[in-house]
This record gives C-alpha cells, structure tokens and sequence, in this order.
C-alpha cells in the first residue's frame, strides 16, 4: 500500500513541475550573442580519450567548436584522440559524413591515435581503420592517455 501512495504523489508533483519547465522553455528567447572579453587563449594542447563508440560525434562537434574558438580567441589548440576499446570502432565502416569531419579535423592538425592492445584483442587489422596508419598506432590507449598527461603537458578531456 505505501508503494502505491508513493507511486502517486511521485506522479502528482511530476504532473505538477513538468508544465513549470515547459513554460520556462516556451518563453526562452533566441540566442543573443553576448559582450565579453577574455584574454587569449596560448597554446593548449588536451587529450581526448575515446573509449565508447557512442560519444564519438559529440567529441567530434567539441573538438571542432573548441579549434574554432581557441584561434578566434588568439590560440592554437592542440588535439590528440586516444581511441580504444569500444572508441576503435567508428573507423571500422565510417559513413561520408563521419569521413568528412575526420579529414577536416586531421587537417586542422587533430590527430587520432589507436590503441594496439585493442587492435590485438578485438583481432581488427588497422589496414581496415579509415585513415589510420603505422604512426597512428600507439602501445596502449589507456596507458598514452596518462603519459601525454604527465610527461607531454596535455590535460585530459573534463568531459570523459
């Protein structure tokens, strides 16, 4: 019986907040670019690791934004993406699209490196990865990660 009452009161206070965000949202405005200032941003260089193969296009759309920002804002910024485990499998058949920002971030200096542990593991020739090649091959994505961190200066990705 207490199930049941908790059960409703849960759907009560939801049928009562969901209209609140709902209006909130409706009444939101378009986006107006805002004045600010911020000093300029160097030269940054971060470490993407990629280990879901899910989060690849949001990475891809934040790595791309991010180049676009770091030189409006007076700097370069300096990529790697560590793909391994389950992040190795979007070079396996990549559609036009994925192809595409690929060669766009390769060209803006983004490079994406492959872990040989996964390679060995998952039994996949890096032939068959687009666009990867011997140089692109590192011995470990897990362990690249901590040594572009600790011994090159690299920070890694906040939004792991």
């Amino acid at each position: 019986m207490k199930l049941k009452t908790k059960l409703l009161a849960v759907a009560l206070c939801a049928a009562f907040v969901a209209p609140a965000f709902a209006d909130d949202a409706a009444s939101a405005s378009a986006y107006v670019k805002p004045a600010f200032t911020h000093e300029s941003y160097g030269n940054l260089k971060i470490v993407v690791p990629l280990t879901n193969e899910m989060l690849l296009p949001m990475k891809l759309r934040n790595i791309a934004n991010s180049l676009k920002a770091a030189e409006a804002w007076g700097g370069k910024l300096d990529v790697k993406v560590v793909m391994y485990a389950k992040g190795v499998a979007w070079l396996k058949t990549p559609d036009d699209k994925l192809k595409a920002q690929l060669d766009m971030l390769r060209a803006h200096g983004v490079q994406f490196v492959v872990c040989n542990n996964t390679l060995m593991e998952q039994g996949i020739n890096y032939h068959t990865l687009y666009g990867v090649t011997d140089a692109d091959i590192v011995p470990s994505g897990f362990a690249e990660v901590a040594f572009l961190q600790a011994r090159k200066g690299y920070v890694i990705d906040p939004a792991m």
